[in-house]
C-alpha cells in the first residue's frame, strides 16, 4: 500500500512514524510543506495525563506513558518532569479520570483541595469547592524538536520526507502539487492542522481554526510547575532558564493560518488574570515575547482519524484543539492501526 501523509507537524510526523514502524510493508511518503510556522512550532508543549473528558484522558495518559517509557522519544522531545496541577471548577468530580490515571500512570496522580494545591504553587484566589488533580509525572516537551527528530529519523531510514508544498488532495487519493503534478496513492491522510480544510477536495464544514496565544514573562514569583486553572482559563509552565509561559484561552475563531498577528487585548487579559492568580502587580506581567498562532478544532473527538466523505481513500488526522502534543503518540498508534486495517481489508 502506498500511503501519503500530508503535513509535517507533530500529528503528521508521529503518524508517519507509527506507519513506518508497523512492519506492514506500507510505502510511506511524507509531504511536510516545508514545515512553515505552525501550531507545532508555536506550542507550549505541556504534557499530562489528566483531561476532563474520559476518552481524551485515556489517550493523553497512554501518550504520557509512552513518552516516559521510550528513552529516544523522551530525549528527542526534551521532556522535563515538572509536575502538573489542574484546578477544576467547583462541583467537578474527577474520580473516573483519576482511577484511569492510576491504571496507566501508577502513583502519578492525586486529588487535593484546590486551595492546598494552589498554595504549593504560590497561586491565590481559588474559588471555594475547587478540587485539583496533581500529577507528579507530568511536565513539558518541545513539540518542534520532537517532530524534527522524528522526520529526520524517517528520512535516514529511507522514507521520502518531501518539503514540497501541496496545493490540494483529490477525491481519488491524489496529491496535487503547485506545478500541477499529480501523485497518486492508495491512501492519503491530511494531517496539516489549520491548513487541512483548504487542502480537502471540498469543504467538509467539520473543522474550524482558532487563535492560540501565549506570552513569556519574568514575574517576581515564578510558578515551579505546569498548571491549568479552569476557573480563570489561565494556563502556564516554567521556562528553561527561568521565566514563565502564560496563556489564556481565546474565542477568536476562523483565523487565517497565514496571518495571525498578536492580540494585544488578549495579552492584557492574561496580565490581569495572572496578576490575581500570582498576586503580583499587573505591570510586572509585561511579556518579553508574544506568540500568536492557531490550531484546528473539531466539534468532538480530538486528534483522531476521520474519513473524508465522497472520496476514495482520503482521511484527515487533525482536530487536536491546541493539545495535540499531549495525545499524539497514542492517537497516532490508533490512527495507524485503523488505516492499516482498512488497507488490508
Amino acid at each position: 500500500m502506498r500511503i501519503a501523509v500530508v503535513g509535517g507537524g507533530v500529528a503528521g510526523s508521529f503518524l508517519a512514524r507509527c506507519l513506518y514502524g508497523s512492519a506492514s510493508g506500507a510505502d510511506i511518503t511524507v509531504f511536510t510543506g516545508g514545515t512553515p510556522a505552525d501550531a507545532t512550532g508555536a506550542s507550549g508543549g505541556m504534557v499530562r495525563g489528566f483531561e476532563t473528558g474520559l476518552d481524551e484522558c485515556r489517550t493523553a495518559a497512554q501518550s504520557m506513558a509512552e513518552l516516559r517509557a521510550d528513552p529516544w522519544l523522551s530525549e528527542a522531545a526534551r521532556y522535563r518532569e515538572t509536575g502538573s496541577t489542574y484546578l477544576l471548577p467547583p462541583g467537578a468530580d474527577p474520580a473516573d479520570q483519576v482511577k484511569l490515571l492510576e491504571e496507566l500512570l501508577p502513583g502519578s496522580a492525586e486529588v487535593l483541595p484546590g486551595g492546598a494545591a494552589a498554595a504549593r504553587l504560590g497561586l491565590h484566589g481559588i474559588p471555594p469547592g475547587t478540587l485539583a488533580v496533581v500529577e507528579r509525572l507530568a511536565g513539558h516537551i518541545s513539540p518542534d524538536q520532537v517532530r524534527t527528530a522524528v522526520l529526520r529519523r524517517l528520512a535516514d531510514n529511507g522514507v521520502p520526507v518531501l518539503p514540497t508544498r501541496v496545493r490540494g488532495v483529490t477525491e481519488q487519493a491524489g496529491v496535487l502539487l503547485p506545478d500541477g503534478a499529480l501523485h497518486r496513492f492508495d491512501l492519503v491522510v491530511v494531517a496539516a492542522g489549520g491548513w487541512t480544510p483548504a487542502l480537502l477536495p471540498e469543504p467538509s464544514g467539520l473543522f474550524r481554526t482558532k487563535r492560540i496565544q501565549y506570552g513569556t514573562y519574568r514575574p517576581d514569583r515564578p510558578v515551579p510547575g505546569v498548571f491549568v486553572d479552569d476557573n480563570s482559563g489561565l494556563y502556564g509552565r516554567p521556562l528553561d532558564g527561568g521565566g514563565l509561559l502564560l496563556g489564556l484561552g481565546s474565542e477568536e475563531w476562523d483565523v487565517s493560518p497565514d496571518a495571525v498577528p498578536p492580540d494585544l487585548a488578549l495579552a492584557e487579559r492574561v496580565a490581569a488574570a495572572g496578576a490575581g492568580l500570582l498576586q503580583v502587580p499587573p505591570e510586572s506581567l509585561r511579556p518579553d515575547r508574544l506568540v500568536a498562532s492557531f490550531d484546528c478544532y473539531a466539534p468532538s473527538g480530538g486528534l483522531r482519524l476521520r474519513t473524508v466523505p465522497r472520496t476514495r481513500g482520503v482521511f484527515t488526522f487533525t482536530g487536536g484543539s491546541g493539545g495535540a502534543a499531549k495525545t499524539a503518540p497514542a492517537a497516532s498508534r490508533a490512527a495507524a492501526a485503523e488505516l492499516l486495517d482498512l488497507a488490508t481489508g
